[in-house]
């Protein structure tokens, strides 16, 4: 079952997941928690660009942040992801149902 979710906290994580730089942070940070630095190293960007990229990937709370001393480390949240994709889920169900039923009326011998 779908857990409830706002209308805002489903546009967040979609738009979240939306860039391509945002989707290898959440990959790289579901493998092993990694620090902000050693993520910005991996990107032709600023670390102020990753940072805002962090920080949107938080907002959406697919991933989650912690100081260990002056370090920020990021991990990936699995139980986000699956809340992701159990909304896709649902609407593949309810998309599935709907081409069921058109299949169905279609499949109907038509009178003459």
């Amino acid at each position: 079952m779908v857990e409830q979710q706002s209308d805002a906290d489903i546009d967040r994580v979609f738009h979240a997941l939306a860039d391509a730089t945002r989707r290898d942070i959440v990959r790289r940070t579901l493998v092993s928690e990694q620090s902000v630095s050693d993520l910005a190293a991996g990107y032709a960007m600023s670390f102020a660009a990753v940072s805002k990229h962090i920080a949107v990937l938080a907002e959406a709370r697919l991933i989650t942040k912690r100081a260990e001393g002056r370090v920020r480390l990021v991990r990936a949240d699995p139980a986000a992801l699956a809340r992701a994709q159990e909304l896709l889920r649902s609407y593949e169900d309810l998309w599935r149902g709907r081409i069921d039923r058109l299949d169905a009326m279609l499949a109907e011998p038509t009178e003459n």
